[in-house]
Order: C-alpha cells, then structure tokens, then sequence
C-alpha cells in the first residue's frame, strides 16, 4: 500500500489502471464471487483449472475478454507460476475470496512480487474497501492510482447486472504449461521445484455445516416462524433439499440460532443461486447481504413486504403452514 500524499488525501496520477480478474474453475463451474471479481476487473478475465470452457458461459453479458486456462485438476503452486507469467502485464489482478481464490491469491502475489489485499468490496481508483471483523465494519484504505496489487474480492458484497446487448466475448485459448514462471525470469531449467500442495481426497460439501457463504442454495427463516423447534423442522427440510439453513438477526438475537448462522451485512453475506425465505419481511440489512441469487422465493401473509416485492415467486400463506406442507410432501416422496 502506499501512504497518502501530504494534506491527507491519495495521491492521483493519470495513468490508467489495467485490471484482469482470475477464477479458478473445478469440472466446468465457476466459484463464488466468479461475476463479482470479473465486474470488478472491468470484464477481463483469465479462467484457469479443469472445464474452463464450460464455465465461460457463465460471464455472457459482464465479461469483455476471456482467457481460458486448461489446466484440469488444481495444483496451486504450478498455476500460480503460470499465471505469473499471464498476468504480469496487469496492475490490479482480482481473485473471487472463494476458497480456492483465497489459495491461489497469495501464491500469486509471492510470484509476482506485490501486496496483497485480502477481503475488499471495492477496488476504487484512489481507495480499496475491505471487510473487517467479521463483516461489522468497513475499512478504507487510500493507495496510488498506479499500485500494483493483487486483491481477493469478497463473494456478495457487489450487485451485478448483466448487459443482454454486449457482444460476445473475445475467447483466448492458452496453451498451459506448469513452470513458466513470470516473463523475464530466469530459464526454467534454473527455477528452484515448484513447493505445492498434494490433493489426498476431495470430499463433497455438508450442507448442514458448510459456511452459509459459499452455500449454492439457501433456506432462511425470519420473524413469521414461530419457534426454536421450527428452525430445528427449517434445518431437516433444507437438507432435504441439498441447502444450507440460515436465519434472520431477530432470531439470532432471540438466541434461537447462532450468529454463524445470520444471513445479512451484520451477520455473513452470502451469495446463492437459490433462496427461499420463510416469513421474513425483508429489513434492509437482510437483503442487502444476499448478493445476487438467481432465484428467490418468498413465503410470507403480507404480500407488500420488500422480501416478496423481491420474490420471482411470492406466496402469500402462513410460514409455519407451508413449512409445514412442504416437509409432508418431501417425507411422501423419500418413502420407499
């Protein structure tokens, strides 16, 4: 980082700021935080690791440039060498703060010899915003217009619209190659080995513990349910549908839950592709923290709150009742 210039304010230079995303893929499916980080990169991105061409669909209408990396299973010491030398040329290189973006970013970083920058919600052109204490507080930091940093951006923090008029993006295919190491460094047959991790196993995600962050699908219960034994029925019926359970602050507060289990900006922002919202009004600090799910439907008996002025389906019913009914139908279903 680089202090402020005298008076207390950034100093501001002209030179524009080239900015280039990375996004480790696995199997054809981009992380959390993937749209977010390429947004933010201003549409350049390269995706590294295993289907990358599967997963560039995924950036229709954000993305302007797409380099795609076939690189198959992960190996995060070699692809950080490699993208050493695919990125060097970039001033600000944005990784998803995704598990593996958290891993690769300072690989990268040591590679290309520059700060790193760890959960930021804004890459501006004279400040970076990160997150701190566990998502309570914002942090603004002033830096030089020309720094060269590497960042991990924060899944859900950052709206995203996609623009249906873009034309499609450039795609360029590289040709991967473990060891190249940044351009300009010394041959390869003079590097020091690549330190790297071994993968023993890889094991499918718990639903009913994973980090409600990185959760794909979302049931959330809010005020309209009307005990701790209904969240115990929320959390069966959710893992009846591969889903993570979370919770609104009033439950939280009312110590039904822990605060783990808090979806919002005072508790964990979180970024699903669906989310089902079980008598939640919609408070502001709930909604601001649900990123941009593809999908969200809503059960609540006042049909005007914000949460089903948000729903793509709102149904207008009794939580409990529904939560109900659809724990029958799930049961009926599994019977053998």
């Amino acid at each position: 980082m680089t202090p402020a210039a005298a008076g207390g304010q950034p100093e501001v230079r002209h030179p524009e700021v080239k900015r280039c995303a990375v996004v480790p893929v696995r199997d054809g499916v981009l992380p959390s935080g993937a749209i977010e980080a390429v947004a933010e990169a201003h549409g350049d991105v390269v995706l590294i690791g295993s289907g990358v061409a599967d997963a560039a669909p995924g950036l229709t209408g954000i993305a302007h440039n797409v380099i795609l990396c076939e690189a198959g299973d992960y190996s995060v010491g070699a692809w950080a060498k490699f993208l050493g030398h695919v990125v060097a040329n970039f001033d600000l290189v944005i990784l998803p703060a995704s598990p593996d973006g958290r891993d690769l970013a300072p690989r990268l970083a040591a590679v290309l010899g520059r700060d790193l920058v760890a959960s930021t919600i804004l890459v501006g052109a004279d400040t970076i915003e990160t997150i701190a204490h566990g998502g309570r507080a914002i942090q603004v930091h002033p830096v030089m217009v020309d720094a060269r940093l590497v960042v991990t951006f924060q899944p859900g923090t950052r709206r995203v619209e996609t623009d249906p008029d873009m034309d499609d993006p450039t795609i360029v295919e590289l040709h991967y190659g473990p060891g190249l190491g940044v351009a300009g460094s010394e041959p390869r047959s003079q590097q020091a080995p690549t330190a790297d991790v071994r993968v023993e196993r890889v094991l499918p995600p718990d639903v009913s513990t994973m980090d409600l962050s990185e959760a794909p699908r979302l049931l959330g219960g809010g005020a309209g349910l009307d005990s701790a034994e209904r969240f115990e029925q929320l959390s069966d019926v959710a893992g009846s549908l591969d889903a993570a359970m979370g919770a609104t602050r009033v439950i939280t507060d009312r110590a039904w839950l822990g605060h783990d289990r808090q979806i919002g900006t005072t508790g964990v922002v979180v970024d699903p592709e669906l989310y089902i919202a079980f008598g939640i009004s919609g408070a502001v600090q709930h909604t601001a923290g649900l990123g941009n799910p593809e999908h969200i439907i809503s059960v609540n008996t006042d049909e005007h709150c914000p949460m089903m002025e948000m729903a793509d389906l709102a149904i207008v019913s009794d939580a409990n009742a529904t939560l109900d009914a659809l724990q029958g139908l799930i049961s009926e279903r599994l019977e053998p």
